[in-house]
């Protein structure tokens, strides 16, 4: 059965069916306003659009230590102390039915962060806003 991941809700249960067990990768993201910034994009900052954004930080997750979005949020408030705007998520597949371990979680996760710094392609990773509304990057 194919599920259309609209929310976090769905996404959960889009990686409980999948043959392999899943581990998902969170990387959290604030936005700053980038160096050099034009006063317009200045503005456009103080308007809530635009700026830069920069990885927090980066955690991953066995399917069963998720129960929905306000518990994450609530979990990286309390782990982090420090704000964020937008959470990137992907799926990490274990391998004959052998879950993947936090260390090999690890240069996946660092390969999302260098992505955000980079500026690189986000659009195949799954992102939400703090409110769980689902952000798509083109």
């Amino acid at each position: 059965m194919n599920v259309s991941i609209t929310d976090f809700a769905t996404l959960l249960q889009a990686a409980s069916q999948q043959q392999e067990p899943q581990r998902l990768l969170f990387v959290f993201l604030n936005v700053a306003l980038p160096q050099g910034a034009t006063p317009e994009e200045e503005e456009r900052f103080k308007a809530g659009q635009g700026g830069q954004l920069m990885p927090v930080i980066c955690v991953d997750k066995s399917l069963d230590e998720l129960t929905d979005f306000d518990a994450l949020v609530a979990e990286s408030d309390a782990e982090m102390g420090e704000d964020w705007k937008i959470v990137l998520v992907a799926a990490m597949s274990g391998e004959n039915g052998q879950m993947p371990t936090s260390e090999d979680a690890e240069e996946p996760l660092k390969s999302i962060a260098n992505d955000v710094v980079s500026g690189g392609d986000l659009s195949n990773f799954l992102a939400f806003k703090r409110n769980g509304e689902p952000v798509l990057f083109n």
